[in-house]
């Protein structure tokens, strides 16, 4: 049980840091900029990779365990155990983001005159799920737009996981310093495409908090797009994005890290 609770444990971390200051940003209007808020979900990552890699390889992402799987560096029997653990953590730190917040919600539903449900009330729910574009903002984002965004970025994160702990690459930071940088990586990725679609880069991440807002009352409002813009975007885009930078890695960059720093010990973490 340990890679589940591993997986559960830091899925939850992160997701209660990051979606904890998207509701401090709307609800109080701390956090002035998308910067802001990324280098917390940047600090969420790293913290739950420090607390539970010992326990699982820290994947805390569906598209990153998938990735794995695609790149040789763990069996697919494992997949099953992974994913359940990362949309059940997700899902419970969704539920303590609104406990904790609940009566400030109801505040400020009230204080602007947003009925839970109604399409209004985007505007809270977006402390939850992801939508595009990004409510409040000025960026325009389609469907086919806003799903290549997620699969870039995801690819981007997938891409810079592989790099940071491939034995080959020189490069690379110590083992002790990996997740700082991992979550650097988050926070750059939040800062290019969040205009556009809030960044999700997670499966987990979006629908575990997402489905507590279905739940809790808002209903349509937290899946409001009839054209299945949910799923392609925030579920399909980001495990596409990881398959396409696992697949690149493990044919193109690995073999050349390979030629570049053989002799090496290209012993692959977990």
């Amino acid at each position: 049980m340990k890679e589940f609770i591993g997986e559960a444990l830091g899925t939850f971390v992160l997701v209660l840091f990051g979606c904890g200051s998207v509701a401090v940003a709307v609800l109080f209007g701390e956090y002035g900029s998308i910067f802001q808020i990324g280098v917390v979900w940047g600090m969420g990552v790293t913290l739950a990779i420090y607390l539970t890699r010992h326990l699982s390889c820290a994947h805390l992402n569906p598209a990153v365990t998938i990735a794995m799987v695609l790149s040789r560096r763990m069996s697919v029997r494992n997949v099953p155990k992974y994913l359940t653990a990362q949309f059940l953590g997700a899902f419970v730190a969704g539920l303590a983001v609104y406990l904790l917040f609940s009566p400030s919600i109801a505040a400020y539903e009230s204080a602007h005159g947003i009925a839970r449900g109604a399409a209004s009330s985007v505007q809270t729910a977006k402390m939850f799920g992801e939508f595009y574009p990004n409510p409040g903002g000025s960026a325009v984002a389609s469907m086919p737009l806003a799903a290549g965004a997620e699969a870039f970025g995801t690819f981007l994160l997938c891409l810079l996981i592989f790099a940071l702990t491939e034995g080959c690459n020189v490069g690379r930071p110590s083992s002790t310093m990996t997740p700082v940088f991992i979550g650097i990586t988050v926070t750059s990725i939040i800062c290019l495409i969040a205009p556009l679609t809030q960044a999700g880069l997670n499966p987990a991440r979006d629908f575990g908090p997402r489905l507590v807002a279905w739940v809790m009352g808002w209903g349509s409002a937290a899946f409001p797009d009839s054209s299945g813009g949910f799923f392609f975007v925030y579920i399909l885009a980001p495990i596409v994005g990881g398959a396409v930078a696992a697949l690149f890695f493990l044919h193109v960059l690995e073999p050349a890290m390979k030629r570049v720093s053989a002799p090496c010990d290209c012993k692959k973490e977990c």
